[in-house]
């Protein structure tokens, strides 16, 4: 069974706000110190984009 619209847009609508959520704290680390961090933005926008 397939996942219905409402389910998907409420799972991009989260990856969206999970994604903005990191890329503040990512603004005070410019220098990538905190690699775990800028690892899961990346893993963030893979997942949104496998969703669209």
């Amino acid at each position: 069974m397939g996942i219905s619209k409402k389910d998907i847009s409420r799972r991009k609508a989260t990856l969206k706000a999970r994604l903005e959520e990191l890329e503040k704290k990512a603004r005070f680390d410019p220098l990538k110190r905190n690699k775990a961090l800028h690892e899961e933005i990346e893993q963030t926008k893979k997942k949104l984009a496998e969703v669209d």
